[in-house]
């Protein structure tokens, strides 16, 4: 066995699946899976559309490219680049916007090749990322309307991405309102009302949420079993559908300080230590070119990271009550960003367990 080395659970990935998409049917919502942090990888979504979902997002044509055999619709969560607006045409059902130059470019693009494009307007009610502001929405989607080969078909807005805000009733309320008014002067009707991510799902649960809402683009939960604002573990998923594997390749008993004058890292970081005199450490064949250092810890509690070069992670075992020796497998459990990072690197062996 090749390591370090990814494991990936399928069938706890369908429970995780299944689980979320029948709690937000309850609520009226319909979930928009967000397949980036696997990049999209066909196995992990199909599981997801056996499970119920939909709808598959990424923020990559190149990941929703994989995707394509799945009955699902295809959405771009991220603003479409001038330079891709032929592939997003090509390969992508709806996609978020904010500019009109270039939905006016898709319209073009749709029209070359006979297609509709679905579009969602981005509202920004406060994260500060991507959207237009309240006073612009109107006049926007007057000129949206007036567009060939584009369909409008949501309002969506951003939380905790960027500014860290954390959705509020009142605040979805805004979007609501937005909405009805927007309908009632068109004359139309605007299918999805995007809520948010998965920082909006403890609205569900503490009741909060708005009816009206009907649309949430959803990934952490599905993988990790987590959503944003508590960082807590959802009662009734998996946390460990994917576990993080590496190879111990050296065990010694060294000093706390390096010893020797001191410079800058291969990082260009300044690093400090503390004295804590000699302590057992193992060294694991696994680096910064593999994970973030920041989004893993070790499954046991009583080891610690020292810190990581390229591609060997530096532990503290002296205080451990396993016996360690050179060859063992050690497990991490990781967050989003470490998985986002373990996923993206081809250096980590993926395994698929079914």
């Amino acid at each position: 066995m090749t390591y370090p080395k990814l494991e990936i659970n399928l069938p706890k990935i369908y429970h995780n699946g299944k689980t979320l998409v029948e709690m937000c049917r309850k609520k009226g919502i319909e979930i928009a899976a967000v397949t980036k942090v696997f990049r999209g990888h066909p196995e992990i979504a199909r599981v997801l559309v056996e499970a119920g979902v939909t709808m598959l997002a990424d923020s990559r044509i190149s990941n929703i490219k994989r995707l394509e055999g799945l009955e699902a619709h295809k959405m771009l969560i991220r603003i479409p680049m001038m330079s891709e607006i032929e592939e997003l045409v090509e390969h992508v059902d709806i996609s978020i916007n904010s500019e009109l130059e270039v939905m006016d470019r898709i319209s073009e693009e749709a029209l070359k090749r006979n297609k509709v494009h679905q579009v969602m307007l981005m509202v920004d009610l406060g994260d500060l990322r991507e959207g237009l502001w309240e006073d612009e929405v109107e006049s926007v989607v007057e000129k949206v309307l007036m567009m060939k080969g584009i369909q409008l078909v949501g309002l969506g807005a951003n939380f905790g991405c960027y500014g860290g805000i954390i959705p509020e009733r009142h605040t979805l309320e805004k979007l609501i309102a937005m909405k009805q008014g927007l309908e009632k002067k068109y004359g139309i009707s605007i299918p999805y009302l995007s809520g948010g991510n998965s920082n909006s799902l403890h609205l569900i649960w503490e009741d909060q949420m708005p009816e009206g809402i009907n649309h949430l683009r959803i990934g952490y939960p599905f993988v990790l079993a987590k959503e944003d604002v508590y960082d807590q573990v959802i009662e009734g998923l998996y946390d460990d559908a994917f576990r993080l594997y590496g190879e111990i390749v050296e065990i010694k008993n060294k000093p706390s300080v390096p010893i020797g004058k001191r410079g800058i890292d291969a990082f260009g970081n300044i690093p400090e230590f503390i004295d804590r005199g000699i302590r057992k450490r193992a060294i694991v064949a696994l680096g910064r070119q593999d994970v973030r250092l920041e989004g893993i810890t070790p499954k046991d509690e009583k080891v610690t990271i020292l810190g990581a070069s390229s591609d060997h992670l530096i532990l503290d075992i002296h205080d451990s009550k396993t016996s360690y020796h050179v060859g063992d497998i050690m497990e991490l459990k990781m967050n989003y960003g470490a998985l986002l990072a373990v996923m993206t690197s081809d250096y980590v062996m993926k395994e698929i367990i079914i």
